[in-house]
């Protein structure tokens, strides 16, 4: 490819996915707006190819949307479009999550501020319920995978085996009942094994999560180390990410109370892009604007580094079978942890009967009427103010 045809396709990656990163909303959704806008509007690529950078994108972890976008603009405009597309597709949302956090640290705990995030609580909980309500149909295909749904959601909700040892153990089970059986149970076998020595060790060696300094505040190498390792090691795109982030952050390191969370979700679902802009909500409470930058860019890289690291070998990855048997355990475990993710959002966020049914109403508008997650937001936020007023 030419120099001057190169460098005008580069301008073409950087306008679009500035574009779609600064006016799109709806979580997975922006998928399909990434499909109509480069695939059907401006054809950079066939349906088919389209459909195999999907497939690909859910056999990774991390951010989903973010590793479409780098696979699209690798298409247009080679290992730098790729780049390009990644950076402006993030980079809209994090300024935008900034100076949102910014004026909700500055005025959040004004009375009517405070109005209308309980308004926007009961709404993102809302999102929340249909979001995993549309996986579940299409990532639960049989009544094997409804048990792993099932299992992984007792496993998340009763026992200390964690989110990540959780997810491990489902796709070791999806490759013995989808692939090879004596080869899954092994690996689930050495899986509950190392997961046994690490427990019994647990009382001696610090835990791999993170280390905190003696005023329990966490250093920007600590906020770093961590979203980073929820880049790295999330399957099942944001939600599941989120669910992982909400355990860490709210019930085990409690960074953050779960109203605080809640918060930090209302203003991801404002802000355009995509919603694991969340990180830079939690970043900021941590460390101001430094962890804020810390923590987008360490959830953010493990996507840039896995897909521009694996697009020259993607066609060898769509043909792993174990790794799609794999991925048939994994996604509905996915789904039972979102649910228990969905049950410790509750009690923060419906607190009255007024509450309640602005999660109906949600629901409603979402999956009934098909409407986008903008207008309930608002529509929430407004409620959660005249309410108070009333009450």
């Amino acid at each position: 490819m030419k120099y001057d045809a190169l460098r005008t396709h580069w301008r073409e990656v950087v306008s679009g996915f500035l574009k779609i990163g600064a006016m799109s909303y709806g979580g997975p959704a922006i998928m399909g707006l990434m499909q109509a806008e480069f695939q059907e509007k401006r054809g950079w690529l066939s349906k088919e190819r389209f459909l195999e950078g999907l497939a690909i994108v859910t056999l990774l972890p991390g951010a989903g949307a973010t590793q479409l976008g780098i696979f699209l603009g690798h298409v247009r405009a080679g290992w730098w479009g790729g780049l390009l597309a990644g950076l402006c597709f993030v980079l809209p949302a994090f300024f935008i999550m900034l100076m949102l956090t910014l004026a909700y640290t500055e005025y959040g705990a004004l009375p009517y501020v405070r109005d209308v995030f309980y308004g926007l609580a009961p709404v993102v909980v809302g999102i929340f319920i249909v979001a995993v309500y549309r996986l579940g149909r299409t990532a639960v295909g049989d009544s094997k995978q409804a048990w792993l749904a099932v299992g992984a959601a007792l496993l998340a909700a009763f026992s200390p085996f964690g989110i990540v040892a959780t997810l491990l153990l489902a796709g070791c089970l999806g490759v013995a009942i989808y692939h090879r059986r004596r080869a899954g149970l092994a690996a689930a076998v050495v899986l509950l094994a190392i997961y046994a020595v690490v427990r019994m060790l647990g009382g001696v060696i610090e835990p791999a999560a993170l280390v905190l300094d003696q005023n329990g505040a966490a250093g920007i190498g600590d906020i770093a180390l961590f979203f980073f390792g929820v880049g790295a090691f999330s399957f099942g795109g944001g939600l599941s990410m989120l669910a992982f982030m909400q355990e860490q952050v709210v019930n085990q390191m409690h960074w953050l109370t779960a109203r605080e969370f809640l918060d930090g979700l209302a203003l991801g679902q404002l802000t355009p892009g995509p919603i694991l802009m969340v990180a830079a909500f939690v970043g900021y409470k941590l460390a101001g604007i430094a962890g804020a930058l810390a923590a987008a860019a360490a959830i953010f890289l493990p996507s840039f580094l896995l897909m521009l690291g694996l697009l020259p070998w993607l066609a060898r990855i769509k043909q792993w079978q174990w790794m799609r048997a794999a991925l048939k355990g994994v996604v509905p475990a996915v789904i039972g942890v979102l649910v228990v993710a969905l049950g410790g959002m509750l009690p923060a966020a419906v607190t009255d009967v007024f509450t309640a049914l602005i999660v109906i109403a949600t629901v409603a508008a979402l999956h009934v009427w098909r409407v986008g997650p903008l207008p309930p937001m608002l529509a929430g936020a407004a409620a959660g103010f005249i309410g108070r007023l009333v009450r």
